[in-house]
């Protein structure tokens, strides 16, 4: 009994000590949960947005701003109550200028540069450079898609020289705009205005080596150069975190600007025309056969198309409707009317006369000229831009390519490499803050002042990586495929050889 007793005793107690502890322990946990709320209060949702909010939200739509800003609190919290447009909303105004724009530039491509293209060269090779534009103009398209995009303007990486992967396959690209650049305008228009871009710019490279290059060199040169020179460089200058995106990226490590390709398309195509051509060789019977334009009435047309889409290259390239744009418009057509006529008056005083040809040559340059600096400069420096963009490359075109002796057949040297170099430097010193407010973000001490050495160098890196890219690219292509068709193909003429098709068809029969 005495056993028993003292054995229930013990028990009792040792179920009060477990009862105990459990007590302890609950307590303690209440204890640091109390004092854990009171760390971490909880938050209070914010009210929904006042009438004064909604209306500063939407007058942000008519200065293409961030419409979210008057909704944000001292936290920088959205107010609850309102779907902003920068979580699915795009601006119709702004999202339809963008729509035709991307239209407008691939029509500079599709019929406007085959058609310019087409005209200057001979009868034989006519349709070749059409196929050679449609076949770029597909095979681009589907690399855009796949990696391309992504890789330009995604920022994955966290790099200043390459985008990322986050957008491969278009994933993620859907109608709601990416704020990273454009609060208003929907993304996949923006990837398909972008398309536009990088699909003309290796359709201008390839000018330099028409008549004399196989189609599906041509095909390889292109996809190659797009991945390889086209996307780092674009995503230098255009992407939100790019080493030379001198206007919105505060750490850039070049400060230089560009507002709609001077080096993205025009040094980077012209200069890589110049390294293409050499490794190519020149046309056979170059500088003994005469190889006058077979039909200057579709050098003409395809002008006149290129001047129309260009519009929706350089104003569209301030991603909204608005008055960048429109001061965009207005430059562009200063700039192509002066060039085209500052060419004409100089073959005139050098020859004589004024030719149809030299007009349409000065179009373009005035056009290319102006390209990076249409959304910076105002009417003067759109004037200067058009002097200097007829000018130069007149001499370069006339002069120059005749005392290095090198076979640029369409003088996409002259015409964009130098005239993308001499609209850089008008922009570096001709850009003003009261045209484009942008300029006060981060480049405030240099506008005005020492912009023009940012530009240079910006030239510099260009000229290197279009250079050494292009170099490579050539000759592992040599290698793989081939650069040139055989002497008999390029005799007979690279339409009948390569397409089995004929320009024109002079038999009264057919």
């Amino acid at each position: 009994m005495n056993c028993s007793h003292h054995g229930l005793t013990h028990m009792r107690s040792l179920t009060l000590s477990v009862r105990f502890l459990c007590l302890n322990l609950f307590l303690a946990w209440l204890i640091s949960a109390g004092l854990r709320a009171q760390a971490t209060p909880v938050a209070t949702p914010l009210p929904a947005p006042s009438v004064e909010q909604r209306l500063a939200s939407l007058e942000a739509y008519f200065s293409n701003s961030d419409p979210s800003a008057a909704l944000k609190d001292s936290r920088g919290q959205i107010a609850v109550g309102l779907t902003t447009p920068t979580v699915g909303l795009a601006g119709p105004g702004h999202n339809t200028w963008m729509m035709v724009s991307a239209a407008l530039v691939l029509f500079m491509t599709l019929p406007g540069l085959a058609l310019f293209y087409g005209g200057l060269v001979r009868t034989k090779n006519a349709l070749s450079i059409m196929a050679w534009c449609f076949g770029i103009t597909s095979v681009v398209t589907v690399l855009w898609w796949a990696v391309g995009y992504s890789l330009v303007f995604g920022k994955s990486f966290q790099s200043p020289f390459l985008g990322g992967t986050e957008f491969f396959f278009f994933r993620g690209v859907g109608s709601g705009p990416n704020p990273d650049y454009s609060f208003w305008v929907s993304h996949n228009v923006f990837a398909v205005y972008q398309l536009a871009f990088a699909i003309i710019t290796p359709a201008v490279l390839v000018g330099s080596v028409v008549e004399r290059m196989k189609f599906s060199a041509v095909l390889l040169v292109a996809s190659l150069w797009l991945l390889l020179v086209y996307c780092p460089l674009a995503h230098m200058v255009w992407g939100v975190n790019g080493y030379m995106n001198g206007v919105f990226n505060a750490s850039a490590g070049i400060k230089a600007i560009d507002f709609a390709g001077g080096m993205v398309v025009e040094m980077a195509s012209g200069f890589s025309a110049l390294v293409l051509c050499l490794f190519v060789g020149r046309r056979l019977g170059y500088g003994k056969t005469p190889m006058p334009p077979h039909s200057l009435v579709l050098s003409v047309i395809g002008t006149g198309m290129l001047w129309i889409g260009w519009y929706g290259f350089n104003a569209g390239s301030a991603v909204a409707a608005d008055g960048i744009a429109a001061n965009a418009f207005m430059t562009t057509t200063l700039a192509a009317a002066v060039a085209a006529g500052t060419w004409a008056a100089l073959e005139y005083c050098v020859r004589g006369k004024a030719s149809v040809l030299g007009f349409c040559s000065g179009a373009v340059a005035g056009l290319v000229t102006i390209t990076p600096a249409c959304g910076f400069v105002d009417a003067t420096g759109a004037m200067v831009a058009g002097v200097l963009g007829g000018a130069l490359p007149f001499f370069a075109c006339t002069k120059v390519k005749g005392w290095l002796g090198y076979d640029d057949a369409l003088d996409v040297l002259g015409v964009h490499g130098v005239g993308g170099t001499v609209g850089l430097l008008v922009t570096g010193f001709f850009a003003s803050a009261t045209v484009n407010a942008n300029l006060t973000t981060n480049l405030a001490g240099l506008v005005g002042k020492s912009l023009w050495i940012e530009q240079l160098k910006g030239i510099a890196v260009t000229l290197l990586l279009a250079g050494a890219g292009t170099a490579l690219i050539a000759l592992v292509v040599a290698r793989a495929i081939g650069l040139r068709p055989t002497i008999e193909a390029e005799t007979e003429g690279l339409d009948l050889d390569e397409h089995g098709e004929e320009a024109y068809i002079f038999d009264a029969k057919s």
